[in-house]
C-alpha cells in the first residue's frame, strides 16, 4: 500500500487540501467558550415569605418541602437554609442524571407539597443551574455630576438618580436586549418613586373622625367597572368607565361628604411624592449606580456580544455624555485572554518542537516534513470536534496543546526508521515501505495506551470526568491524526524530497555546529548501569515505600490554585444595621484601599435583580465587587480588609470569593476546608443559649483557630394584652393597621406605570421603634386608645440563618485550617461535644471532598496501568515484559511527586491527572526498545549485544520525541492566565514524569530486561 502511495503524490496531495479545506470551513462554526457546555446537577428552590420569622420559615415552609424532595432520584445531598422573609433549598444530584428530567420532577414533587403551605405563600420558585446564568458583563451607570458630597460620606441619590434608574430601565436595557446576543438584561439599583399620603390628625380629629375615611374614599374611588354593551339601531357601542386613580393629581381631587360637608382629599391629607424607602442600594466606587447585568443568549459567541456591546456603548456616550458607563466583571475579556495564551503556547510548542527535530536531524528537510504533519493533524482535529458538537475551549485547547508534542512523535520515529533503513542499502523505496510497515504496529499501540490511560477518567465523579472528556478527545482524535499522517502522508513527501538524495546528506553549517556525540555518554552510562544492578534493583525497592512517604508530605486540594486579580467580598455585619449605616461602613472600608483598586461596585442591602447569579442578601449584608492592579495587589487588598473589620467590627463575618466565573460555578470550592455540624440530641433546631455554650468551649480548647462568630439579629416582639383589647374594644386589624401607618408601610394600592408601579401608602414621614408605643388606635366608639395600654415590647435574640440537612438541623462550625491541622481540630472537637452531652457532630468540608477526588484518581491511575499492562501483553505475546515497562511508572510517580513537594504544588485534580496521562505517554519509548530488542534476539543476536544495539538505535528518536513533548507543554509554566494556571500542574508532572522517565528507559529498562532474560 506504501509504495502504492509513493506513486501517487498528487492525488494524496488533492486528499490533503480537500480535508484541510473541509477543517477550515469547519473551524468557522466551532463555538467558542471559556468552558465546554456540560449540565450542572444542581437546583435551587427559593421561598419567599414576607412578615415570617427564621424559625417560622424554616419550620412552616421549608420543613414540609424538604421531606418532599428529598424522595426525588438521583439526589446527593439537600441542604435548607432559612432566614427572615425567604428561605432556599439547595439540591446536589449525582451527575450522570439527566438534569432536565430531574427538574420536572422536582416541579412535580414541589406541586405536592405547595398544598400544605399557607394559602398566602407564593408558588416557590425552582432555579436549575446553567453555565448562562452567569452574565457576560455588568454595565454599571452612574451620573458624572451628581449630589454633592459630605465629607467622609459617600454621595447621596438625588433626584436625577431616580430619573437615571427608570432611564435605564426603559432605554438603555430594551436597547442591549435588542442586540441578538442578548438573552435578556437583570437590573439592580433603581430608585422608584411612591406617592405618600400624610394626614392632617388635627383636621381629623376635629371631625371625628380617624384615617379609616381616607383609606375608604381611596377605595370607593379607584374601581375598575366592567364595560357594558348597548344597541342603537343597528350599531352597538361599548361603554367603559374610566374610574382608576393614575396620578398625583387624581388622589388630590378625590371629594369626600361627610355629615353633609364636601371635603377635597388634599385639604384633610398632603399627597407627597418621594423616592419610595429602598432595602438596597448599588454604588459604582463611591456614586450611587444602576447596575445592568447583560446575560447572553446560549447560542451565541462571546466575542460578537463583545464587540456589539462595545459599539452600542460607544453610542450611548455621544447620545448622553452626562452619564458614565463603566462595563466590569467582563467574561469575554477572560475568554479571549485565555484562548489568545493558549494559541501562543500552542505556537511557541509547535516552534521549540521544530527546533530540536532541526537540531537533531542536523537537516532542512526533515523538520519540514514533521512541522507538515503538525498543523495536518491540528486541522483533522478540528474537522472532528465539529463533527463531535464539541466546542473550542481551554479545557480543549490544553488537550491540543498536550498532543502536539505527542503528535510529531509518530513523525520522527517514521523519518528516523526510514533513515536506517535506506542507510543498509536498501532503495528509497523499498526503505520507506519497510521502515513504515515495521514500526506501524509499535506505534499503534503507544497511541493505543496514550488514548487508553484517559479512558479511566471518565470515572471521575462529579462535573469533573464530564469536563475533561474534551481534553481527552482532544488528545485521542490528535494522536489518531498524526498517526494516520505520518503512515499516509509523510512518506510520500519525504520520497519526493530524498528520492535525488543520499541518505547520509546533512547540513554542513549544522553538522559543524552542533558536533556533541551524544552515543558515547549513553554507552559509558549503560555500561555503569548493568555492572551495578544489584544497587539499582536496591535503589527500585526503595522507592516504593519513599512513594508513600512523599504522597504523605505533598499538600493535598481538588483544584489547583488559579490566579486572579478581581474578588468578591461578602459582608455580614451580624447586627441589625439599617441600609444608610451599612452603606456608610462599606464606603469607610473601601477607603481603605482605594490606591489598590482599579474598579469596584458595591452592592448593599437586598438587591432587584430577577435571577440568581448574584447572592440574595439581607438590609445589613453587603456584596463588594473589587479589581485589583495585579494579583500582588489583590492579597494586599485582603490582608487590609481582614484586618480593618478584624479592629473595628470583630462581629462581622466577611469571606472573600472568586468573582463568578463559568470556572468557579461549576469547580469551586464552594465551602470552607472543615465544618462541624453541630446536631442537637433532641431532633430539634439547637437553641442560641446551646450553641454559644459549646462554641465556647471550642474557642477555648483551640486558642489558636480562627472560628467565625455566630451570626445573630436582635429582634423586636410586640406582646398584645387581649383583656385590654377586650376592655377598649380595639381589634388586632386596628393594631396591625395603626403601626403600619406609624412606619408608613401601609400600602392601599399600587399605580402601574409599564415596567414598575407606583406604591401609595400612608403614614408619617419619619418614624422611629418608640414612636409605635407613643401611637394610639381608635376603637369602634371613635375612643383614642394608646398602644401602650394594650401592647408592650420585649426584645430578643436569635440565629439570623438556620440550617438542615440530609441529617437534619444543625448549627455549622467553620474552621479555615491547614490540610496538617485538620485531624487534631476535629479530634478536640469532638471531646467537648461529647463532654456537653446535648449535641453530637458530624464533620463536612473541602478537605474531605479533595481527599475523596483524590482517592478516585488513584484507583483511576492503578485501572489505567491496568489497561496498559493488557494492551502490552497482547501486543508482546508475554506477561513478563508488561511488567518490564510499566516498572518505569513507579520510579516515575516517586520523582513527580517529589518535585510537587519540592516545587510547593499540591497533588490535585490536574496533577493527578498528569500522572496518568505520564503514565501513557512515557512508557512509549520503552515500548519500542523492548520492540527493538525482541527483533534483535529473534534475528540471533546476543542478548547483551541486542540490548546495546537497540539502545543504540533508539536513543536518538526517544530523546527527541521526549524533548519535543517537553517543550511542547513548557509553555504552560508561565502561569499569565486561568487556562495556564489549571494546566500548570498537569504540565509540570508530565515534565517532570517525561525527564526522569527518559533516564530511566535508556537505562533502568535495559538492565531490568537483561537481569530478567540472561539465564533464558
Amino acid at each position: 500500500m506504501i509504495k502504492e502511495l509513493l506513486k501517487r503524490p498528487i492525488g494524496v496531495t488533492m486528499s490533503v487540501i480537500a480535508i484541510v479545506v473541509l477543517s477550515i470551513v469547519a473551524m468557522g462554526y466551532l463555538p467558542v467558550s471559556l468552558m465546554p457546555d456540560i449540565d450542572i446537577p444542581q437546583i435551587t428552590i427559593q421561598v419567599s415569605a414576607p412578615g415570617l420569622s427564621v424559625r417560622e420559615v424554616d419550620n412552616t415552609l421549608l420543613k414540609p418541602l424538604k421531606n418532599q424532595l428529598s424522595q426525588v432520584a438521583g439526589l446527593k445531598n439537600i441542604t435548607a437554609e432559612a432566614r427572615a422573609d425567604a428561605g432556599a433549598i439547595y439540591m446536589d444530584f449525582e451527575p450522570n442524571g439527566n438534569i432536565d428530567l430531574i427538574f420536572i420532577e422536582v416541579n412535580e414533587k414541589l406541586d405536592r407539597a405547595v398544598t400544605a403551605l399557607p394559602k398566602d405563600v407564593e408558588r416557590p420558585k425552582v432555579i436549575k443551574a446553567s453555565v448562562t446564568d452567569i452574565p457576560a458583563f455588568y454595565l454599571n451607570l452612574s451620573l458624572k455630576s451628581g449630589a454633592p458630597r459630605e465629607p467622609g460620606k459617600p454621595r447621596e441619590a438625588g433626584i436625577d438618580f431616580s430619573e437615571l434608574g427608570q432611564f435605564a430601565r426603559d432605554v438603555i436595557a430594551k436597547r442591549i436586549e435588542q442586540l441578538p446576543q442578548t438573552a435578556m438584561v437583570d437590573i439592580s439599583g433603581v430608585v422608584t418613586p411612591e406617592l405618600l399620603c400624610i394626614p392632617d390628625y388635627t383636621k381629623l380629629t376635629s371631625m371625628g373622625v380617624g384615617i379609616g375615611l381616607l383609606e375608604n374614599a381611596i377605595a370607593d374611588n379607584n374601581v375598575s367597572l366592567g364595560a357594558l354593551s348597548i344597541k342603537d339601531g343597528q350599531y352597538r357601542y361599548s361603554i367603559h368607565f374610566d374610574s382608576r386613580i393614575i396620578s398625583k393629581e387624581d388622589i388630590e381631587n378625590i371629594y369626600i361628604n361627610h355629615d353633609g360637608r364636601i371635603y377635597r382629599f388634599k385639604e384633610l391629607c398632603e399627597i407627597v411624592e418621594r423616592p419610595a424607602k429602598r432595602n438596597g442600594l448599588v454604588r459604582s466606587g463611591a456614586d450611587p449606580a444602576v447596575t445592568l447585568a447583560i446575560i447572553k443568549q446560549s447560542d451565541a459567541r462571546m466575542a460578537d456580544l463583545q464587540e456589539s456591546i462595545a459599539a452600542l456603548i460607544t453610542d450611548l456616550e455621544k447620545e448622553h455624555p452626562d452619564i458614565r458607563f463603566e462595563l466590569t466583571r467582563d467574561q469575554t475579556q477572560l475568554l479571549s485572554y485565555s484562548i489568545h495564551n493558549l494559541n501562543s503556547n500552542l505556537l511557541v510548542g509547535a516552534v521549540l518542537a521544530a527546533l530540536i527535530i532541526f537540531l537533531f536531524m542536523k537537516d532542512l528537510r526533515s523538520p519540514v516534513l514533521i512541522v507538515i504533519t503538525i498543523p495536518l493533524s491540528l486541522v483533522i482535529t478540528l474537522l472532528v470536534f465539529h463533527v463531535l458538537g464539541m466546542s473550542l475551549n481551554i479545557i480543549s485547547l490544553s488537550g491540543l496543546i498536550l498532543g502536539t508534542g505527542m503528535i510529531v512523535d509518530n513523525s520522527i520515529i517514521v523519518i528516523d526508521n526510514i533513515f536506517q533503513k535506506w542507510r543498509t542499502g536498501l532503495t528509497l523505496e523499498d526503505s520507506i515501505a519497510r521502515a513504515v510497515g515495521e514500526v506501524f504496529t509499535p506505534m499503534l499501540s503507544s497511541v493505543l495506551t496514550t488514548c487508553s490511560v484517559f479512558l479511566p477518567l471518565i470515572f471521575l465523579s462529579g462535573t469533573a470526568g464530564a469536563l475533561f472528556y474534551d481534553q481527552a478527545m482532544a488528545v485521542t482524535v490528535a494522536l489518531f491524526a498524526s498517526l494516520l499522517a505520518a503512515v499516509l502522508v509523510l512518506p510520500v513527501y519525504f520520497y519526493l524530497m530524498y528520492r535525488k538524495l543520499s541518505p547520509d546528506t546533512e547540513n554542513r553549517f549544522m553538522s559543524k555546529l552542533f558536533t556533541f556525540n551524544y552515543y558515547r555518554p549513553y554507552e559509558l552510562g549503560l555500561k555503569w548501569v548493568l555492572r551495578h544492578g544489584r544497587l539499582m534493583m536496591i535503589c527500585f525497592i526503595l522507592l516504593v515505600p519513599l512513594t508513600y512517604f512523599v504522597y504523605r508530605m505533598v499538600e493535598k486540594s481538588r483544584l489547583p490554585e488559579i490566579s486572579h486579580d478581581d474578588t468578591i467580598l461578602t459582608i455580614d455585619w451580624n447586627s441589625g444595621i439599617s441600609l444608610e449605616e451599612n452603606d456608610l461602613r462599606v464606603y469607610r472600608l473601601l477607603a481603605q484601599v482605594d490606591s489598590l483598586i482599579l474598579q469596584s461596585t458595591s452592592m448593599v442591602g437586598v438587591q432587584q435583580f430577577l435571577m440568581s447569579h448574584t447572592r440574595e442578601i439581607t438590609p445589613s449584608e453587603s456584596v463588594i465587587y473589587m479589581k485589583a492592579k495585579d494579583a500582588g495587589k489583590l492579597v494586599q487588598v485582603e490582608r487590609i480588609i481582614s484586618d480593618y473589620l478584624a479592629s473595628n467590627y470583630p462581629k462581622a463575618r466577611a469571606s472573600f470569593q472568586v468573582s463568578g466565573n463559568i470556572f468557579n460555578m461549576i469547580f469551586a470550592e464552594k465551602g470552607s476546608t472543615l465544618v462541624a455540624q453541630l446536631h442537637s440530641k433532641e431532633g430539634q433546631a439547637p437553641t442560641v443559649e446551646q450553641v454559644t455554650r459549646v462554641v465556647d468551649k471550642i474557642k477555648k480548647a483551640l486558642p489558636g483557630v480562627g472560628i467565625p462568630p455566630a451570626v445573630m439579629e436582635q429582634n423586636i416582639r410586640y406582646i398584645a394584652d387581649v383583656e385590654a383589647m377586650a376592655i377598649h374594644e380595639v381589634t388586632f386589624n386596628d393594631v396591625y393597621g395603626k403601626m403600619k401607618n406609624i412606619i408608613s408601610q401601609n400600602t392601599l394600592f399600587r399605580i402601574n406605570q409599564g415596567g414598575y408601579s407606583v406604591p401609595v401608602t400612608t403614614g408619617d414621614t419619619q418614624a422611629e421603634t418608640s414612636d409605635i408605643l407613643s401611637g394610639k388606635v381608635r376603637n369602634r366608639h371613635g375612643i383614642e386608645i394608646p398602644l401602650s395600654m394594650i401592647i408592650r415590647e420585649t426584645k430578643g435574640e436569635d440565629f439570623k440563618k438556620l440550617y438542615s440537612g440530609n441529617g437534619g438541623d444543625y448549627y455549622p462550625v467553620v474552621f479555615d485550617v491547614d490540610d496538617r491541622e485538620v485531624g487534631q481540630v476535629m479530634k478536640t472537637v469532638e471531646e467537648v461535644v461529647r463532654e456537653d452531652q446535648n449535641f453530637f457532630v458530624t464533620f463536612t468540608g473541602e478537605y474531605f471532598s479533595s481527599r475523596e477526588t483524590i482517592r478516585e484518581l488513584i484507583v483511576i491511575l492503578l485501572v489505567a496501568i491496568s489497561l496498559l499492562y493488557f494492551i502490552l501483553a497482547a501486543q508482546f505475546e508475554s506477561v513478563i515484559q508488561p511488567l518490564i515497562i510499566l516498572s518505569e511508572i513507579v520510579v516515575d510517580i516517586f520523582f513527580v511527586l517529589f518535585g510537587l513537594w519540592l516545587f510547593g504544588e499540591s497533588l490535585n485534580i490536574m496533577s493527578m491527572i498528569g500522572l496518568v496521562v505520564m503514565s501513557g505517554i512515557i512508557i512509549n519509548d520503552s515500548i519500542l526498545k523492548v520492540d527493538t530488542i525482541n527483533r534483535l534476539r529473534k534475528s540471533g543476536m546476543s542478548l547483551l549485544r541486542a540490548v546495546f544495539i537497540a539502545g543504540h538505535s533508539r536513543l536518538k528518536p526517544i530523546i527527541m520525541t521526549s524533548l519535543t513533548t517537553i517543550l511542547a507543554i513548557a509553555p504552560f509554566l508561565n502561569r499569565v492566565d486561568m487556562g495556564s494556571d489549571l494546566q500548570y500542574p498537569l504540565s509540570l508532572s508530565i515534565i517532570i514524569g517525561m525527564s526522569f522517565g527518559t533516564v530511566v528507559s535508556l537505562f533502568f529498562i535495559p538492565l531490568l530486561y537483561y537481569v530478567i532474560y540472561r539465564k533464558r
